[in-house]
């Protein structure tokens, strides 16, 4: 600052006049102070996962079986529940738990059926560990391609079903279980609710899931739940939740309003720029299912958990701030 009247400002460092160099280093000093402070503080005991139980949805496949798998070897007691009970992603699970003592149970679960949410919650209570109920992880989903017009409003039901009332579903099936617990709740959201790249009925679920877990939030504070969000980008290739899609397919689906709208050309355009971007995903999901870990075992979670690549982590910044993306 300059001098008034032969008046200098005084350094609090030194007590002589201040120079440019000392502002900085103060700020620095500032933002310093609190944080050794806080690494002086005593950290919270680590979580100890035997007899605590976590249902999982969606472990036919992808992160859901990945997850089933990882928490049982930490040893949890783990509730699996599966589409397709005998299928062979159930089968290998049922392999899993063999191997270990009792601890891996495999259940049949359709979120979208009401019976089956209140059969597995009866399932729950019936083989409950000491030490209760501690998590459950909202990971059942599905995935598709088409612009808005060339999808069916049967389409749009069963998305919405699947990917966001089957959430709902589960959720106030083991709410009391969870309050009583104190647990956590985890949900399996994607970086495109952020954006979309022609999955538009995807991102559509995700961004209400999105919604639905911060009112979630808020009101479990007051009965010590936490609710975590995890936010994977691209990993189709090690999911197969999105598989590759079939542009003749797609136009044989299309009614002749949509054909006389779009080319077939351009349905070919945009089906091999999705299968280029499903090519770029991820192969192993092992990241992802570190943050659902992290989120079920760790003192302090996270409320969302972003595991993307850098780009993909930009097109979300520019989605927040749109006064900075082209139209």
């Amino acid at each position: 600052p300059r001098a008034v009247c032969g008046w200098k400002p005084l350094s609090p460092l030194t007590g002589g006049a201040a120079t440019m160099w000392e502002a900085p280093a103060l700020l620095l000093l500032l933002l310093l102070v609190p944080l050794a402070l806080l690494a002086r503080l005593p950290r919270q005991a680590a979580l100890q996962p035997a007899g605590r139980a976590v249902l999982i949805t969606g472990c036919d496949s992808g992160f859901g079986h990945l997850l089933a798998l990882r928490l049982h070897r930490l040893g949890f007691t783990v509730f699996a529940g599966c589409l397709c009970p005998g299928g062979e992603g159930a089968r290998r699970l049922l392999r899993e738990a063999a191997s270990g003592s009792g601890r891996l149970r495999v259940l049949p679960l359709d979120v979208t059926r009401e019976r089956d949410v209140a059969a597995a919650k009866e399932f729950v209570l019936s083989n409950l560990p000491e030490t209760g109920f501690w998590g459950l992880v909202n990971n059942a989903g599905i995935s598709t391609f088409g612009e808005t017009g060339w999808l069916p409003m049967e389409k749009y039901e069963k998305f919405v079903d699947v990917n966001l009332l089957g959430c709902i579903r589960t959720t106030l099936a083991f709410l009391p279980l969870l309050r009583k617990y104190k647990g956590r709740m985890v949900f399996m959201s994607s970086v495109t609710a952020y954006f979309t790249l022609g999955n538009g009925i995807y991102s559509m679920t995700k961004a209400a899931i999105e919604k639905f877990c911060d009112a979630l939030r808020l009101e479990m504070k007051k009965f010590g739940v936490l609710v975590c969000v995890i936010q994977p980008g691209n990993y189709a290739r090690s999911t197969n939740v999105q598989p590759p899609v079939n542009a003749e397919q797609i136009w044989n689906e299309l009614s002749e309003e949509e054909k006389a709208v779009y080319s077939k050309e351009y349905v070919q355009e945009r089906s091999d720029f999705f299968n280029n971007i499903l090519k770029e995903g991820c192969t192993t999901g092992h990241e992802v299912v570190d943050a659902m870990v992290d989120a079920l075992m760790s003192p302090a979670p996270k409320a969302r958990y972003m595991v993307a690549k850098l780009k993909e982590k930009l097109l979300v910044f520019i989605s927040i701030f749109p006064y900075i993306r082209k139209s």
